[in-house]
Parts: C-alpha cells; sequence; structure tokens
C-alpha cells in the first residue's frame, strides 16, 4: 500500500513503507528523455544525468558525493530512458535523511561546472563505444532506428559522437530548466519509513523549481516502412531482432501482449526457446519482450545466433509466430504464463528499489497507481481469447521488420528469408 500527495511546486510524491525490511530507497522520476530531444540537443537528457553527479555548492565535486554515500555503504545509480530520466540512493533506514538531502541537492543546486561539462563529454563517447563494441546492446538501437525511423524515437538515447562533441552547454540547461519542475517530477520513498517522512521530503524538495513544463515531444503518429537493416560487424555469433508495432502505454491489450511474450520467448520453457535453442540448436539466448511508449510501443523478438545457420534461424523463428497466430495457445500456456509474471512480479517487490521503480513509472505514464493485488487482478482476467485476438494484430508477417548485427551486407538475402 501507499499513500500520495503534491507538494506547493506541484511535484508529485509516494509514500511506500515496508515493515519487512531495514532498507529505504528514495528515488526521483523526471518525464523527459530522448524522445524529447530536437538533433542538435540529441543526448542532452542523459547527459544531464550525468552531470547531475559532478559537484554542488555544497559538495562541490564527484569525489565529495560518492564518498559520503559510499561511507553509508549506500547504492546509488541513475537511468535514462527514451522517456524518463530517474535518480536513485537506496540506503539502510538511519541514513534516509541523508538519501533525500542528496538527491535535493544534487537536482537543485548542481553546478554543471564548464570545465566538468567538457570532461565528461570524453566518458560519454567511451559510454557510446562501450555499447557499440556489444553487439547485443547494439541491436537493440538499430532495430529501434529501423521501427521508429528519423523520428526521436528511433535516435540513440546516449546521441551521437559527433553531437556530445559540439553540444552547447547554455542549450542544454535551458533544456534541463524547461523540464526539471515540480509538475514534470515523481519523488519516491519505499521500505523502512519513519513518522515524519512526510515533513522530511516537504523540506528537502520545496525549494524544487515549480514553474511550468517546457515543451513536449511531437507525439508518434507511424512507423517507418518494414523491412531489413543491417550492422556489418566482424562478429562470431550474429545478433538479430525480429519486431513489429504493438501499442502505447494506456492500451488495455498490454496485459495480453505481455502474456502473449511470455509464452513466446519469456522463460527457458517457452515456444521459442525450446524450439530455437533446444530442438534446434540455432542460438545460445532468444528471448521476447514487450516495449512500450506513449502512443506506440514494439513487440521484440531477439536472438544470438551460430552465424552459419541464420539462414535457418530466421524462418524458424517465423514459423513458430505462424503458428501461434494459426493454432492459439493451450490453457496450460496461459496458467503457466499468468503464474510466472505474477511470481516474478512479487519477487521483484522485496526490493524497495524495485518498488519505487514501479511505482514511479506508473505515476509518471498511468492514469492510475494501482497497488500490487489489483495489478495481479489485471492478469488474472486476461483470457485465451484475449491473447489470440493479439497474436492475430501483431503477429503480422507484412509488419516484420528485422535487424542484424553482423558480417553481412547482402539486405535481399535477409529480406527473402523474412518473408518467407
Amino acid at each position: 500500500m501507499f499513500t500520495s500527495f503534491n507538494l506547493k511546486n506541484s511535484a508529485r510524491v509516494i509514500i511506500a513503507p515496508r515493515k519487512d525490511t531495514q532498507a529505504v530507497t528514495v528515488m526521483v522520476f523526471v518525464k523527459v528523455g530522448s524522445r524529447y530531444e530536437g538533433v542538435p540537443l540529441n543526448g542532452a537528457s542523459h547527459f544531464l544525468e550525468h552531470l547531475m553527479f559532478k559537484g554542488t555548492k555544497r559538495r562541490p565535486d564527484t569525489q565529495t558525493i560518492s564518498r559520503e554515500l559510499d561511507s553509508i555503504g549506500a547504492e546509488f545509480n541513475a537511468f535514462t530512458s527514451k522517456d524518463h530520466t530517474a535518480y536513485y540512493i537506496k540506503a539502510s533506514k538511519q541514513h534516509l535523511d541523508l538519501a533525500l538531502d542528496m538527491l535535493s541537492d544534487m537536482l537543485i543546486n548542481s553546478k554543471f561546472d564548464a570545465k566538468e561539462l567538457d570532461r565528461e563529454r570524453g566518458v560519454i563517447i567511451e559510454e557510446i563505444n562501450m555499447y557499440e563494441d556489444n553487439p547485443m546492446a547494439l541491436v537493440e538501437d538499430v532495430f529501434e532506428k529501423q521501427l521508429y525511423g528519423s523520428t526521436p524515437l528511433g535516435r540513440n538515447i546516449a546521441g551521437t559522437k559527433q553531437g556530445i562533441v559540439s553540444m552547447n552547454r547554455k542549450a542544454m540547461l535551458q533544456y534541463k530548466d524547461s523540464y526539471y519542475v515540480g509538475s514534470n517530477t515523481t519523488i519516491i520513498v519505499s521500505g523502512s519509513v519513519p513518522k515524519n517522512v512526510r515533513r522530511l521530503i516537504t523540506s528537502y524538495f520545496q525549494k524544487y523549481p515549480s514553474k511550468r513544463v517546457g515543451k513536449r515531444f511531437v507525439p508518434q503518429t507511424g512507423f517507418a516502412k518494414p523491412g531489413v537493416v543491417l550492422r556489418q560487424k566482424a562478429t562470431e555469433q550474429v545478433h538479430l531482432t525480429i519486431g513489429m508495432p504493438t501499442f502505447g502505454y494506456l492500451d488495455k491489450r498490454n496485459d495480453a501482449l505481455a502474456l502473449l511474450s511470455i509464452i513466446l520467448g519469456g522463460t527457458m520453457s517457452s515456444r521459442l526457446f525450446i524450439e530455437i535453442r533446444e530442438r534446434r540448436g540455432l542460438c545460445y539466448y532468444i528471448r521476447a519482450s514487450v516495449n512500450p511508449y506513449e502512443q506506440v510501443g514494439h513487440l521484440a523478438i531477439q536472438a544470438g545466433i551460430d552465424k552459419n545457420r541464420v539462414d535457418q534461424a530466421i524462418p524458424a523463428i517465423t514459423s513458430e509466430l505462424a503458428k501461434l497466430v494459426r493454432n492459439g495457445i493451450t490453457a496450460e500456456e496461459l496458467h503457466r504464463a499468468k503464474e510466472y509474471i505474477k511470481g516474478k512480479f512479487i519477487l521483484s517487490l522485496e526490493d524497495s528499489e524495485n518498488v519505487a521503480g514501479w511505482l514511479g513509472k506508473q505515476a509518471l505514464f498511468q492514469r492510475k497507481v494501482k497497488t500490487d493485488r489489483e495489478r495481479i487482478a489485471d492478469f488474472e482476467k486476461v483470457t485465451r481469447r484475449a491473447i489470440e485476438n493479439v497474436a492475430r494484430q501483431v503477429l503480422r508477417p507484412r509488419a516484420y521488420r528485422l535487424a542484424i548485427v553482423g558480417p553481412y551486407t547482402d539486405h535481399k538475402q535477409f529480406t527473402r528469408l523474412l518473408q518467407g
């Protein structure tokens, strides 16, 4: 259970107490990410996330911040996605005061020193290099570029190396000031919380800016044309994604879609894992995932394939999709998928950090923040017919997109394989 209230600056606060833990997590979500950026500022949301750890007026540098948190054994980090940014500190309950003090100080008083900013350009470029050298991560970006095209959702969250080198400090700070405001921010405190937690949160975040949020992103209205995109790389294992358009955050079909993805490739007993890995030995890993945004989303099937047998793997994967559409699912598969998703969900809520993340993302994108019981009840209501209907709507060969990272240059070969 949780309670919710708004500060005077319009920031939303959610408090989720837990009696069975000695830990507490403070997590702050800001509803801004790479899809809010124009081309000159592509990567700015992620860049700003880095800079929040570079020093405040009271804590002048990174070393001061990290040493203070390390001295209490805290876990702390931040992450940027295409539609939100989050910062968190997880510590033992007696250090809640410090966690609130530190996060509010970073978010309100960061200096964004010009020399630190220029130094961080190199750090981010090396982060981009790291992902480009990791084919399993790279194929996700290649696929979203193929699906969403030249729109903000098709761009890399971290930006480009050229863009990071040339990004203007003044423009970055104007961008930050437009979105790091109360009406665009949610603060979650989860775990072992004291009785005066509301007063503590209010005292530390009352100076957070309250002005109106800046320009919103341009809504996504469609997708790039289906096809194949290759990123040539001299790899021993081919990494590929076969995916297709689905639904936005608020679409009621998402629960059925989530269960469909589990049946297809969410577990080691799923259809794709058994057929492609266990029976045919074509891959090391294969998985399916649902990735919603506002207005739009996608289902992605990702695999690491033997480079000499990719011509067998792609038709084998699409054949399994066609088989599910043609024959539907069994009652046993539905039961197992529901028990799996409930079990994983319940286990995740044992951790105050996961609770904070789950509640915060709901607050940003859902009309109502649901309790764990309400969320479980949603999955219980999903029927076989609902899943089969969604499968027919989504698993359409003409809608399939294919992204591959591997030692290839011939698009025609893979277009033929994808179309069967």
